[in-house]
């Protein structure tokens, strides 16, 4: 046996010795011998697949071998490379076989797995993934599903391992990490948490809006848990507020008791909830499913008509939970997570008795004061219920609507509400319609204008726009309001002011309606050019540059009516939105129109006003100067007005040059060639400037157009 011993030593020792050998030739700059090292080294793997490990301990075998006498033995060492080659060749097609048909195993484990998951039998679905992955053990997907199931059994501990296992399959497996995250906050592991969520981000930085909610979760939970030791530090102590809130919630869920008593008792809660922790106590006590599951107070709550007591009972919980919210997030979120309370908060707005709704727009307003509070009002509420209720409150003269639209101001700022408009627009459009066709001499004018305004707000948006446009009741009652509107400007200022916000985006639709609305609106733009007012004069101006251009017919009427003297007093005195509207407008009107030119000629003597928007730096106000000039050039005779001026310069500057705006050069260079073509001295300067080439450059721009 010792002599056995030695042997191995000896032997060990000498392997150690012509591995490292082995590992020396296969670092070696000569390719052949490393070449040659490889194969050595793939022999010696052979070899080594005679040695048998049983039970971890290492066995001597019998190595004698009876062959056939045709087919005597031969040594290892004596098998040619192409031979060892081939053989190792065929075990990677063998193995590569086996993964394929263990890949259609484990790909219909996991298939299965994800159906049991969606029956909600978790268990069954671990075992699923469980198989798959004794087919195919590297096959990330099996880790992050079972890891998901493991969450849904609360055994975080075998999700983190499944999603570590996830990150060795793939270590920038995103969906591990999002698991991770979740599972270490339901550990109260907040820090590592937080690092699961900031490795998403690094790995996927266009995922930045969920990593910011994933972290704010964190952030919310964490104050949340640190409010609750708050709240159990006050219990232990004895202290009077924790024992009379919980006395109190005892009370409350005495069942059979009279209305009254249940208001009664709701009122001395409310007045307790002072501090956060406090309102932390009212959570740990179960304090929302006390007063949601009592039955008489659910009674009150269902009652279509109430009476006094009702009433009564209904004000003093929606009291209560506006305490219980107040700067408690943790609070809000059970608050509206609820279903049965999710569905009853849409509900009490349109209940039609005043104090119900104004407590109940109160509770909602607070919520959405902040990012999470409007979160969880568009995740969990009923958004169309919602809506109608908001809108009902027109009818009000009372702060009622103004809160009402206040609340929907700040739900249109949420991109989730953005998408659930634009989705749901085809249902609601009807009553945003029935907005507009409101007689504004009865309606709360301030509630009015900001649910027009919130309108306009969500207009630039193409889909919500196109659907807008589409609905020709909607364009009508557009024109109607602002018709009635008009009839006491001073009165109606706000409503126009946002109506014609609104009706600049609706026009970006092309084509917008029909042309007759166009012809009716550029009517009542036309008449609104003739207020005082700053701001609704450029809103018209901007909403005409818009309707101009669909027909003729409307550009005379406005010709008729003085439109080209109103814009160039707007160049003259106007800031730079209302000149961009007014060029504009001067542009399509000398484009269609030789009254236009003459009018434009005869009050922009020398061109001095359009000339000077040549050197601005707005380049929509400098395109569309230069297409207002270039059109004028066709009046006979007035080129020759600007021999003296540096206008083949500038023009040829603005053509040549590298704007961003192409519309830019393309106007420039026309304008350059209708000069030169208008007055044949022009060509000489170009020519001295050497100007041709750029000015032929330009017609690129006329071929793509």
């Amino acid at each position: 046996m010792a002599d056995d011993q030695e042997k191995d030593l000896q032997k060990f020792l000498k392997n150690v010795d012509e591995i490292t050998s082995l590992i020396q030739e296969m670092n070696s700059d000569d390719p052949v011998v490393q070449q040659k090292a490889v194969l050595e080294t793939e022999k010696r793997l052979l070899l080594m697949e005679e040695d048998q490990e049983v039970d971890g301990c290492r066995t001597t075998l019998n190595k004698t071998m009876i062959s056939p006498p045709q087919a005597p033995t031969k040594n290892v060492e004596e098998i040619n490379s192409e031979a060892f080659l081939a053989s190792v060749e065929k075990d990677a097609k063998e193995r590569a076989e086996r993964r394929r048909e263990n890949k259609v195993l484990a790909d219909a484990l996991k298939e299965k797995g994800n159906e049991e998951f969606v029956k909600g039998d978790y268990e069954a679905a671990i075992r699923c993934y469980t198989e798959g992955l004794e087919k195919l053990k590297d096959m990330k997907v099996l880790y992050t599903n079972r890891a998901q199931a493991y969450m849904k059994l609360e055994d975080y501990e075998k999700a983190l391992a499944d999603c570590e296992w996830a990150l060795k399959c793939d270590e920038k497996c995103t969906k591990a990490y999002f698991h991770m995250g979740k599972a270490h906050l339901a550990l109260k592991n907040y820090s590592m948490s937080r690092e699961c969520y900031k490795k998403i981000l690094e790995i996927t930085p266009s995922l930045q809006a969920q990593v910011k909610d994933y972290l704010n979760q964190v952030d919310l939970q964490e104050k949340a848990d640190l409010q609750e030791k708050e709240a159990w530090a006050m219990i232990d102590s004895g202290k009077n507020t924790a024992v009379t809130t919980k006395n109190l919630l005892e009370s409350l869920s005495k069942p059979d008791q009279i209305p009254l008593f249940y208001a009664g008792g709701i009122e001395i809660l409310t007045e307790m909830m002072k501090d956060c922790t406090e309102r932390t106590l009212f959570r740990i006590y179960n304090g929302f499913s006390t007063i949601s599951d009592n039955e008489v107070i659910r009674r009150c709550f269902s009652m279509v008509v109430k009476d006094a007591v009702e009433e009564t009972v209904c004000v003093s919980v929606l009291k209560l939970w506006h305490a219980v919210c107040d700067g408690n997030e943790e609070n809000q979120r059970v608050l509206v997570t609820h279903p049965d309370r999710a569905r009853l908060l849409p509900a009490l707005l349109a209940c039609r008795v005043p104090a119900i709704e104004q407590q109940s727009l109160a509770l909602l307003l607070q919520l959405a004061q902040t990012e999470d509070g409007r979160s969880l009002i568009i995740g969990h509420l009923d958004l169309t219920g919602l809506l109608g209720a908001l809108l009902s409150f027109l009818d009000f003269s009372d702060k009622r609507a103004n809160t009402a639209m206040a609340l929907l101001t700040d739900l249109a700022l949420e991109k989730r509400f953005q998408a659930w408009f634009q989705a749901s627009l085809p249902d609601i459009l009807p009553e945003l319609t029935g907005v507009l066709k409101r007689d504004p001499k009865v309606t709360n004018l301030s509630a009015l204008c900001q649910c027009v305004a919130v309108m306009g707000n969500l207009s630039p948006e193409p889909a919500t726009r196109a659907a807008m446009s589409a609905c020709e009741d909607f364009g009508d009652a557009c024109l109607d309001l602002l018709a009635r509107c008009e009839e006491d400007m001073d009165l109606f200022r706000e409503v126009i002011y946002s109506l014609l916000g609104l009706m600049m985006n609706l026009c970006l639709q092309a084509p917008f309606f029909s042309e007759d609305w166009a012809l009716v609106a550029s009517r009542r733009c036309m008449f609104l050019l003739h207020s005082r007012d700053g701001g609704l004069l450029t809103r018209a101006a901007g909403v005409l540059s818009r309707t101009l251009s669909s027909s003729l017919r409307i550009i005379e009427e406005a010709q008729a009516a003085g439109v080209v003297k109103k814009m160039i007093k707007f160049l003259k005195t106007g800031g730079q939105t209302a000149s961009r509207y007014a060029i504009k407008i001067l542009a399509v009107c000398t484009n269609s129109y030789h009254e236009a030119r003459a009018e434009v000629i005869r009050l922009d003597k020398n061109f001095s006003i359009l000339r000077k928007l040549l050197y601005s730096a707005d380049e929509v106000l400098v395109g569309n100067a230069a297409l207002c000039l270039g059109n004028c050039m066709e009046v006979p005779r007035v080129a020759s007005s600007l021999l003296k001026t540096d206008i083949v310069q500038v023009l040829l500057k603005l053509s040549g040059g590298d704007s961003k705006n192409t519309a830019v050069q393309l106007n420039a260079g026309i304008a350059l060639g209708k000069l030169c073509t208008a007055e044949p001295r022009f060509t000489d300067q170009l020519r001295e400037l050497h100007g041709l080439e750029i000015l032929n450059s330009t017609t690129k721009y006329l071929s793509d157009s």
